[in-house]
Formats: C-alpha cells, structure tokens, sequence
C-alpha cells in the first residue's frame, strides 16, 4: 500500500514537471510572436530560406557525387565513405552554427521566485536546442547518398543504424557548439578550448608521416563502421558520449544563467579617461567619448568589439604567412572581409545598444544625427587596424598597397553606408552586459540579409571589373566609388536620421518593450 501510495506520488510529480515543461514553451513561443522584430524578420526569412533550400540543392548534389565515386570504388565501404568525411561535416556543421546560429537568453526571470525546479528552464532549453531544424539539415546529404549507395547494398538494418549514428553525432555537434558558444560568452580565453579538440581530433592526419587524407579518412571509417555492424559497445559508447554531453550543457547553462542573476556590478573606477583631445568637436566629439567608453566598459559591447579584432588578426596571419589562401577569389575575399569585420559585427546594430536609453537620447532633436557622425567617424578611424595587419601582403606581394587603400575606401564609403541603413530599421535593444538571462533574442535576419549583400556584392564587382579590365582599374574604380560615397557622407546620415526620426516612435516602442 505504501508504495503504491509513492509510485503514484512520483508519476504525480513527473507528470507536473512535463505539464510545466509543456507551459514554459508556450510562453517561450508566445514570446517570440510578440517580439517587435517578428514583422521585420519576415521579408529576411523568405530570402534566408530560399538560401536554405538552395545550400540543401547542393548538398544533394554532393550526395549524388559521392555516391557515384564510392559505387565505383573497391577501396571503401559506402558507410565508410561518409564517416571518414564525418570529422569535416562536423567542423563545418560547428563553424556554420556560429554564423547562423546564436544563443538566445532564456526565459528565466519570470520563474525565479516561484516554487517550480531550478534545472526546467534549463531543459526545456536545451530540449528546443536538440529539436532545432539546423540539426536535420545534414539529411540532404546523408538521405540520398544513403539510397543510392547503402540501402541496396548493405540492407535496411545497416542502413537505419547508419543514419541514427549520424543524427545522433549532429545532435552531439549542436551541444557541444551550445557549450562553446556559452563558455565564449563568459571569457573570449576559452577559445583554446575548441582549438584543442580539433587539433586532437585531426590528429591522424598532421600525425602521420605522409599526411595523407587516405590514412586519416581510414582512421575514422574503422571507428563508424562500428556502428553498423553493430557492436553493443561501440553503441554504448556513443550513447554515454550523447548523455555526458547534454549533461555538461546542462550544468554550465545553468551555472551561467545564476551567475548571471546574482551578479552584483562594482565598479572601481582609479581613473577616469575624459578623452579631452575630442572636446574641440563639440556635440560629435561628445558621443565618440560615448562611443569608446562603451566599447570599454559594457561587456556585450566590448566582447564583440574583441572578437572583430581577434578575426582580423587570425585572417590577417593566415593570408599574409601560409599559402592555404592563394587564388584570386580568396584574395579578393578575405580583403573584403577584413575591412568589413567591424560593420559585420557591431556597425549593422546600429541604435540597438542605444535602444538601453532611447529616450535620454531623444530629448534634444539633433542629437542622434550627431550620433550617427560620431559612430560613422569611429569605425572610419577602426579601418586603420586592418590596414596595418594587411602591410606585410604587400610585402610579401600577395596584395598591393593600391588594392588595400581602395578596398579600405570602398569599406568607409559603400559598406559602411550599407551597414548603416540598418540604424532605421533596428528597434530591438541589445543587452550591455547580461547575455544569458532576460527577454528572447531573436535573430534579426534583415541584418544578415544586409551582411550578405555587403561581403558578396562587392567581390562579384570586384571580380566582374577584373575580368573585364585589369587589377589596377578595379582597385581605382573601386577607390573612386569609395571616395564617392565618403564625400557625400553627410547627406546619406542625414537621409538615414531623417527616415529614423519619421519611425522614431515605431522605434521606441520596439526598444521598450525589448528591455
């Protein structure tokens, strides 16, 4: 009788836990359908999907390819194919999450004083993160390749192990980026950690005497061919891998978003930097002083800001010291990318971090003009960075001192216009320094649209006006269109205030409600 009474109690217990779990993601739907950049987000979604679909295209034709070769191949096994190419799957998989997916603040401080566990806001983020869409994305390789090259030849059983091996893998991949990423937020230092795992995960390969692919690609086919034999323990392995993993998640969310929530801010300030020199330009001079102290002080800011410049310094490295990057369309590529790292990152946010306190901003009618000047002239002055990492190309002969002085130029004139534009359009405040906790980030994919548009357009041109004409009259062309812009500055942020100010209070009220 008592444990009837106690089974009974714990089915009571577990079905309250599923019937909040069930609760706290209605609210975290309802959320997002209120968010103020949901309507913004449609025209961009429409566009990202048609990417999508596209990218899915392609990896069913990379599936047909490899079908076709490991059909005519006596040296591998089809399953063997696929899992000798895993390890690269999942480093791409791994870096692409990184441009296409963030981490969002959990909904977290609405459940805080109430009598419900601790973990259910942690799982019920993690169980979303686990039945993400991006995590099937792979399929459209793994499916067909299946069907034309496993199904028939090693029968159903091998072929429905095949892909329950490889789905659980991806999922395995999306936790450990959901770690990396949250272990980013906390300290830019734990870089090291990813860099560790890949290069002990690589190792068969730069090991090996020869550095042959072959021996790495029959490393790694040895061990996933194991999985469709089956052996219970290679099964129990990986299954023990899954669960360690998703609990490691679990803790480390849960350590950052209490960490987070008792955080107490106190600031020792020894000494205050006036930045006097910026006094003689007035209103302007006051908000580059806003400018450079909140990239200083406000974590958010200054982490993003970090990792602009840490990019540059690694691309930078890497082009002007190795020859992985030394066809034309890597060149031009990487140029671009270098000097539009800073508008990517930070410049397409324009208003967001100022969203925080809006409505100081709006007391007096031509100060966010002057805000706009000064954030434009900021990261002008930024471009200096990558100007200087990029020199020894030149020495080197890799780039030319006319090629980075226009692509410089055509950054400060046509991307950073670009990238400014959004400085209308964005109505959702970004957190200055809490990451983990507070009301749902959504994505705003109007900004990626704008990202794309800045770093492909102008290597089409670039490359159009090469391919036509010669390098010189590409730089100088470009150089000129630059300037262009560059002169002209003033009416294009007056253009963009103008057109702010006339949705200022769609604007605010997106700002608001995003706090």
């Amino acid at each position: 009788m008592q444990l009837e009474k106690v089974n009974k109690s714990r089915l009571r217990r577990i079905k309250d836990y599923f019937t909040l779990f069930k609760t706290i993601r209605q609210h975290r739907k309802l959320s997002e359908k209120r968010h103020p950049a949901l309507e913004q987000n449609k025209a961009g979604k429409f566009v990202l999907y048609f990417s999508a679909i596209i990218s899915m295209l392609y990896l069913m034709f990379f599936a047909v390819l490899l079908a076709l070769i490991v059909n005519e191949s006596d040296s591998t096994t089809p399953c063997g194919m696929i899992y000798g190419l895993l390890p690269i799957i999942l480093t791409v998989d791994f870096l692409f999450r990184f441009i296409t997916q963030q981490t969002p603040s959990q909904l977290v401080k609405p459940y805080v004083l109430l009598p419900i566990p601790r973990m259910l806001c942690v799982d019920s983020f993690i169980t979303t993160s686990l039945f993400n869409f991006g995590n099937i994305t792979w399929f459209a390789l793994f499916i067909p390749y299946t069907i034309m090259s496993v199904l028939f030849a090693e029968g159903i059983w091998v072929t429905l192990l095949f892909l329950l091996s490889l789905y659980i893998l991806i999922l395995i991949n999306s936790q450990w980026y959901s770690i990396v990423r949250s272990l980013l937020n906390n300290n830019v230092l734990w870089w090291g950690l990813p860099l560790l795992v890949y290069a002990v995960i690589y190792s068969p390969w730069y090991l090996n005497k020869g550095m042959e692919f072959s021996s790495f690609a029959d490393f790694y086919a040895e061990q996933g061919e194991a999985l469709t034999r089956p052996t219970l323990i290679s099964w129990l392995l990986l299954i023990a891998i899954f669960i360690f993993i998703i609990y490691v998640n679990r803790k480390i969310q849960f350590y950052s978003i209490w960490k987070e929530l008792a955080k107490v801010e106190v600031t020792k300030l020894r000494h205050v930097s006036r930045f006097g020199f910026l006094d003689r330009y007035g209103l302007i001079g006051e908000y580059t002083k806003l400018e450079i102290k909140a990239t200083l002080r406000n974590k958010n800011i200054r982490k993003t800001f970090i990792f602009a410049n840490v990019f540059v310094l690694l691309i930078s490295l890497v082009v002007a010291f190795t020859d992985i990057y030394d066809n034309q369309f890597m060149n031009f590529f990487w140029a671009v990318y270098c000097f539009a790292m800073y508008g990517a990152m930070i410049l397409v946010r324009a208003m967001s971090a100022e969203g925080n306190y809006i409505d100081g901003l709006m007391i007096h009618r031509e100060s966010i003009l002057s805000l706009l000047t000064a954030k434009y002239y900021f990261f002008v002055a930024m471009l200096v960075w990558p100007f200087m990492l990029l020199i020894p190309t030149v020495i080197k002969g890799k780039y030319t001192l006319l090629m980075l002085i226009s692509m410089a130029l055509f950054t400060a004139g046509v991307q950073y216009f670009l990238f400014m534009q959004m400085a209308v359009y964005n109505k959702q405040s970004i957190p200055l320094n809490t990451k983990f906790i507070g009301k749902n980030n959504t994505e705003n994919y109007s900004q990626v649209i704008i990202e794309l548009i800045a770093f492909f357009v102008p290597i089409a041109l670039l490359y159009l006006l090469y391919f036509l004409f010669s390098d010189t009259v590409a730089y100088i062309t470009f150089a000129c269109i630059g300037l262009i812009f560059v002169a002209l500055h003033k009416l294009w942020l007056k253009n963009i205030y103008k057109r702010l100010m006339k949705r200022k209070y769609v604007n605010m009220e997106g700002f608001r409600s995003s706090r």
